[in-house]
């Protein structure tokens, strides 16, 4: 006989954010039957600056997206107007122009973006932005000290996402019960004004200083597979039970337990957009030669090199390499930019 916990998820059949976006696909198809008519004919697309919103999205998936309306969710189908690469059209976060056809909700216009966290990707006509949240206020980078360790390149390259698209970084440092200190590198971040918070989802250490940072706000969390995003989600919010798996001893890395962003309500008012993880994150928008600029630290050292186009890797007279060897500027900083520049 199944327990009452078990009776309740098989009730909420259409509770998305239970699920992962296999069934997301399955609800949608089964929508599409109850309504039991063709999709809506487009119409003329409606220019972002006219986008008149009255929706946020919730998780996209293709031609469909759930939305919340008047605080309701709504699976919506994607107005053809709105014809494009159906990665990059709409986004957790983004402000919605929904309107009602015969009874199916449509999404006709997307607002312009304030903010945004994207990488690229390939399609057929080539390599496109990739919008993974829309209209954050923050981004949470969530790293562990153990389990998969902690990866500076990895928390750098998530700074720098943040810092094309004008989103404030918080450097979540998670599952501290396992390690007796903090990673070195801390502390050069905080220099440069990142705000760091220590969590641990076993001791509950942490956590009140997390839901301070993220209350009133929308933010998005990033990280690694394995690194404890949806474990901290679930400890601000037990009601979302939200699956997780362990780390694997062998190679330190997490199994993906979310398979799509998704926008969650989370008690006390807290808005968060949890992402599946990711082992690296290619960056949208960054040049070799514009890439020192994401590196605070360096570019103001940048001013004193003898050569404007400096790439301080092999010029003379470069004030950023004199800084390195004075120790002014961390060799491992230094490292991650020359790895990242090399992979641009």
């Amino acid at each position: 006989m199944a327990s009452k916990k078990n009776k309740r998820k098989i009730l909420r059949t259409r509770d998305w954010t239970d699920k992962h976006e296999d069934a997301f696909s399955h609800e949608r198809t089964r929508h599409r039957k109850a309504e039991g008519a063709p999709a809506p004919s487009p119409l003329s697309m409606i220019p972002p600056e006219e986008v008149q919103p009255n929706g946020m999205v919730l998780s996209h998936s293709g031609q469909w997206a759930f939305v919340s309306v008047d605080g309701h969710e709504h699976l919506c189908l994607m107005d053809e107007s709105l014809a494009g690469s159906e990665a990059t059209v709409l986004a957790a976060g983004d402000l919605v122009q929904v309107e009602f056809r015969d009874g199916q909700p449509v999404v006709r216009g997307v607002a312009l973006r304030r903010t945004r966290l994207s990488r690229p990707v390939e399609e057929r006509n080539g390599v496109s932005e990739q919008v993974i949240a829309a209209n954050i206020d923050v981004l949470v980078v969530v790293a562990s000290v153990a389990q998969p360790r902690f990866k500076a390149g990895v928390v750098d390259r998530f700074l720098i996402a943040a810092g094309v698209g004008g989103v404030t970084p918080v450097l979540v440092i998670n599952k501290t019960d396992l390690a007796p200190k903090e990673p070195l590198e801390l502390e050069h971040y905080r220099g440069l004004g990142v705000a760091v918070v220590c969590t641990s989802c076993e001791t509950g250490a942490g956590i009140g200083d997390l839901r301070a940072v993220l209350e009133g706000r929308l933010s998005v969390f990033a990280g690694q597979s394995g690194v404890g995003k949806s474990s901290l989600l679930n400890v601000l919010d037990p009601a979302l039970e939200l699956e997780t798996c362990a780390v694997s001893d062998s190679n330190e890395k997490g199994r993906h337990t979310t398979s799509s962003a998704r926008l969650y309500m989370l008690q006390g008012g807290i808005r968060v957009i949890d992402t599946p993880g990711i082992r690296q994150l290619g960056l949208w928008g960054v040049s070799p030669e514009t890439l020192a600029f994401y590196f605070p630290e360096m570019a103001g050292m940048a001013v004193g090199c003898k050569f404007r186009n400096c790439t301080h890797i092999h010029e003379p007279g470069c004030a950023v390499r004199e800084a390195i060897e004075a120790g002014t500027i961390p060799q491992l900083r230094y490292d991650s930019y020359l790895h990242i520049r090399g992979s641009l």
